[in-house]
């Protein structure tokens, strides 16, 4: 299943409950998330995967306090 999680990075603090959620996300340099194949531009991280993640990473975006990750299907 391909999917695409984009995280808006002018509202995540760093909080990082989408890593116990999903062990993809992780701290970048910046003190707020990366994902694997992630690309920033304008404030926003987005990475696609194609696999069958995809209930870690709503679970991640359920457990984000400020709503800064969203989850969808094309």
């Amino acid at each position: 299943m391909t999917y695409e999680i984009t995280v808006d990075l002018k509202t995540c603090d760093g909080i990082f409950a989408c890593l116990v959620r999903d062990g993809r996300f992780e701290e970048a340099d910046d003190g707020l998330v990366d994902l694997p194949g992630g690309r920033r531009e304008d404030g926003t991280l987005t990475a696609t995967f194609d696999d069958d993640q995809i209930s870690e990473a709503r679970d991640a975006a359920a457990a984000c306090p400020l709503d800064a990750i969203e989850v969808t299907e094309p």
